[in-house]
């Protein structure tokens, strides 16, 4: 985190990141996830709680923060892969609403939703005491999963190890057909 906070400062946003860094993110792991209603890029409302019975990530970001930028690829190709089978995502971008083209140009190259923090009706997140900071809340509503670049970095196999366990159609755990079934495979 101390890294996070010094290079901020050198990018001109230390005093936003000193500030976070004070305030307790109301989110941890084994808990209920706080509550987060926010407008979509493209205009949609994301509302965290109207998606009990999906497996959510939620991942704070932002333009200026190398280490986001680096692990989007990899949260864009998991959603990409796992969106049907019950994930959701959002990326709530971190940057200045004056940043908000820049935010749009950067989300052009990945599938998953974003939306601007600072545009949230509710975000009982809090303002994140490190980026990039991901978050992994189950079908029930309960963050099972806190993921950062000095504890547990985003990857396809942290995301995997998170998520895979959590989902409704979970490869690993599904029978490989129905016992029934003659043509099933053992």
């Amino acid at each position: 985190m101390r890294r996070t906070i010094l290079w901020s400062a050198a990018a001109g946003v230390g005093m936003i990141l000193c500030a976070a860094a004070l305030a307790l993110a109301s989110a941890t792991v084994g808990d209920a996830a706080p509550a987060l209603v926010v407008p979509e890029l493209d205009g949609q409302v994301f509302d965290l709680s109207a998606l009990r019975g999906k497996v959510v990530v939620v991942n704070f970001w932002a333009t200026w923060c190398p280490p986001c930028r680096e692990e989007m690829p990899a949260l864009d190709a998991f959603y990409r892969r796992y969106h049907g089978q019950g994930l959701e995502m959002i990326g709530l971008s971190a940057d200045r609403p004056h940043d908000r083209s820049d935010v749009l140009k950067v989300m052009q190259s990945f599938s998953y939703p974003a939306a601007m923090q600072d545009d949230a009706k509710v975000n009982d997140f809090g303002p994140p005491n490190v980026l990039p900071v991901t978050f992994v809340v189950d079908s029930s509503g309960v963050i099972r999963a806190k993921l950062t670049p000095d504890q547990t970095p985003v990857t396809g196999k942290s995301l995997s190890d998170a998520v895979l366990p959590l989902l409704p159609e979970n490869p690993a755990t599904q029978t490989s057909g129905n016992r029934g079934d003659p043509n099933a495979k053992p």
